[in-house]
C-alpha cells in the first residue's frame, strides 16, 4: 500500500476500513490520549498496525484500524514483530530492590486495570501496558525510571527504547516475584538448617517468616501458619505442576502464599497474605473479609472444604486434604419416636418390645440409628467453669486433661444435642495421617459472648490415642496400627471473646524448636511454654 507521501496529504485505501496518517518522527508522547492495552506484548500488536515501514523525508506512516484497535484483524496479514534483545542496558543501577513488593494485587496504579501489568523496578509501582501510549511509557518519560518487569511473563524491558533485558543479575528479582523449587529442594526442607538474609540484613527462616496483619486477620494468619507444618499439604503446593489444571483462583494463591513462606531468597523477612485474602473474600462471599474478626475453627473448616472441592476431578475422587485430615467416626443416634410419644400421651398402650427396623433399633420411643461419617477435625467440649468466686476473690482457672476430654469420642459416652434433640455416642473408625483437635472455648446466649477459660492439660509428644478411646484392628495382616500422634502446631486465643486476639506455636522439624509466631512477631520458645496456653485448636502429626 505505498503511496505518494510528498503533498502529506490523507489518503483513503479502495474498500478497506485502514486509514493513513502523516506522523511527523519523533511524535510527542503527551500528544495522545493514554490508551490502556489488553495485551501480552505491546509492541507485537503495534507492529501488526504498522503499514509500510520505511521511512522518507523524516516521516513515517502508521496505520490504526477503526474497527480492531488491538490489530486482532492484521494477524493473518502481518508478520511477528521481533523485540531486540540486549545485555548491556545502561539504567540497570537505578533498579532499586529495596522498594520491590510483589505481594500486592497486581494491578496498575492508575488504571487499576489487572491486564497487562508492568512493576516499575526504580520506583516499585505497577503500571500496564508498555506501548507508547500505555500508563508505563509515560511514567518512563515522566518519572525517568526506564526498568520494567511483566509480572505475568517475567521479562524486563527498558522504556521508552521499548528493548528486552537479557540480563542474569535480574534473575533474583525473577525469583521473588514467582518463587520456584525443584522436587529435591522440597525433600530438604525439613532437614535444611540454615538461616537466610533478607535485605535489610535481618535473618529470618524459611517456612517461618511473619504475616502481616492486614486488619484484624490474625484468624488467617495462625491457620496459614498451622497448615504450613502438615508436610505433604506443604509439598503439593510448592510444586505448580500438580496444581496448574485447576481453574480456582483461591488455590493459586494458596500455591503462591505457600511458595513464599518457604522461598529462601526474599528481600524481606516477611510476607503479606494480602492477594490470598482478596481470594478467599471473593470464594467465600465475603463471609471472611479484611477488618472484621472471625474464628479461625470456621476459617479452617470453610478452607479445607473448598480447597477439597476445588482440587477433586469428580465427585467421588479425593484430594491431598482427605488424604492428610479426613478420618472416619461410627455415630450412634438416638432419638424419640414422635409417633410413639404422642399415642403415650393421648392414653394409647405401646409394647415394650424392642423392634428392628432397617437397622434402626425401635424401644419404647426411642429410636437408635448407627451410621458412619467422615471427619476432618473433632470438636472438644471444654467441662464448665466454676460459677463462684474463691476466697482470694479470684475465679478459680481450672485444669483438665486432654484424656477427659477425648473420652466423647470413646463410643460409650453420650453427648445431649438440643436442637434436635438428641443423644449421640461418636466412636474413632479410622485415623487421620493429621488430626486436628477444637477447643470449643466460646459460647453465645441472647446478650453477649462468653470464652471458657479452662486449661487444657496435653503432651506435646507421644499422644497415645488407643489408651484412652478404642480403635479399630488394622485391617491388613502385616500393618502396624498407628495411634501415637507429635504435637506440630498449637493455636491460642488471648483476652477477652471480643477483643482479643490469636497467636500460634509452630514446630521446625529440623531442629525440633518451638516458635511462637504472632502475625510479624516470630520468636523461639520452650516446649514447656506451649502446654501453658489457652488452646484453642491443635494439630497433630501421625508417628511413622
Amino acid at each position: 500500500m505505498k503511496t505518494n507521501r510528498e503533498d502529506g496529504d490523507s489518503i483513503d485505501g479502495e474498500g478497506d476500513s485502514k486509514r493513513q496518517r502523516i506522523v511527523v518522527s519523533p511524535s510527542s508522547a503527551s500528544e495522545e490520549p493514554l490508551v490502556p492495552y489488553n495485551d501480552d506484548e505491546d509492541d507485537e500488536r503495534r507492529a501488526l498496525n504498522h503499514i509500510g515501514g520505511g521511512e522518507e523525508d523524516g516521516h513515517r506512516v502508521e496505520s490504526e484500524d477503526d474497527d480492531d484497535p488491538y490489530g486482532q484483524g492484521s494477524i493473518l496479514e502481518k508478520p511477528n514483530h521481533q523485540v531486540e534483545v540486549r545485555r548491556d542496558c545502561p539504567y540497570l543501577d537505578t533498579v532499586n530492590r529495596q522498594v520491590l513488593d510483589f505481594d500486592f494485587e497486581k494491578f496498575c496504579s492508575v488504571s487499576l486495570s489487572n491486564l497487562n501489568v508492568y512493576a516499575c523496578l526504580v520506583c516499585g509501582k505497577y503500571y500496564q501496558g508498555r506501548g507508547k501510549k500505555s500508563h508505563a511509557y509515560t511514567h518512563s518519560l515522566e518519572a525517568g525510571h526506564h526498568v520494567y518487569i511483566n509480572l505475568r511473563t517475567e521479562k524486563v524491558y527498558c522504556l521508552p527504547d521499548g528493548y528486552e533485558i537479557n540480563d542474569p543479575s535480574l534473575d533474583d528479582i525473577r525469583h521473588v516475584l514467582n518463587p520456584r523449587f525443584s522436587r529435591e529442594q522440597v525433600e530438604q526442607h525439613d532437614k535444611n538448617k540454615q538461616w537466610s538474609r533478607a535485605l535489610d540484613g535481618s535473618d529470618y527462616l524459611p517456612g517461618m517468616v511473619g504475616l502481616n496483619n492486614i486488619q484484624k486477620t490474625d484468624f488467617v494468619n495462625v491457620t496459614i501458619q498451622s497448615l504450613m507444618r502438615v508436610t505433604p499439604l506443604r509439598n503439593f503446593f510448592l510444586i505448580p505442576e500438580n496444581y496448574h489444571r485447576f481453574r480456582s483462583p483461591l488455590v493459586h494463591r494458596f500455591g503462591e502464599l505457600t511458595r513464599k513462606i518457604w522461598h529462601a531468597r526474599n528481600f524481606k523477612g516477611q510476607v503479606s497474605p494480602h492477594e490470598f485474602l482478596q481470594a478467599v473474600m471473593k470464594a467465600s462471599k465475603k463471609r471472611f473479609r479484611i477488618g472484621v474478626q472471625s474464628e479461625p475453627v470456621e476459617f479452617m473448616s470453610w478452607l479445607l472444604n473448598t480447597l477439597h472441592a476445588d482440587l477433586r476431578t469428580s465427585k467421588k475422587s479425593s484430594s491431598i486434604i482427605h488424604k492428610c485430615f479426613q478420618g472416619e467416626l461410627e455415630v450412634v443416634k438416638e432419638t424419640q419416636n414422635k409417633a410413639i410419644s404422642e399415642k403415650k400421651e393421648s392414653g394409647g398402650e405401646q409394647n415394650g418390645v424392642p423392634k428392628i427396623t432397617d437397622g434402626v433399633i425401635k424401644n419404647n420411643n426411642i429410636a437408635a440409628g448407627t451410621y458412619r461419617m467422615p471427619f476432618l477435625m473433632l470438636g472438644l467440649d471444654l467441662p464448665e467453669p466454676p460459677l463462684f468466686k474463691d476466697v482470694m476473690e479470684k475465679n478459680i482457672i481450672p485444669q483438665v486433661p486432654l484424656f477427659n476430654i477425648l473420652k466423647k469420642f470413646d463410643g460409650e459416652t453420650v453427648t445431649t444435642t438440643v436442637r434436635p434433640p438428641a443423644r449421640m455416642r461418636y466412636r474413632v473408625t479410622r485415623l487421620p495421617q493429621y488430626l486436628i483437635l477444637h477447643m470449643g472455648r466460646f459460647t453465645k446466649n441472647n446478650f453477649f459472648r462468653e470464652k471458657n477459660p479452662t486449661l487444657v492439660n496435653f503432651p506435646v509428644k507421644n499422644l497415645e490415642l488407643k489408651d484412652y478411646i478404642p480403635l479399630p484392628a488394622p485391617t491388613k495382616e502385616n500393618e502396624r496400627f498407628r495411634s501415637k500422634y507429635d504435637l506440630i502446631a498449637n493455636i491460642v486465643h488471648d483476652g477477652k471473646p471480643d477483643e482479643g486476639f490469636y497467636r500460634v506455636f509452630v514446630q521446625r522439624k529440623s531442629e525440633e524448636l518451638w516458635y511462637e509466631m504472632q502475625d510479624l512477631h516470630v520468636s523461639e520458645t520452650l516446649p514447656q511454654m506451649v502446654a501453658l496456653s489457652e488452646a484453642y485448636m491443635q494439630i497433630y502429626e501421625q508417628q511413622q
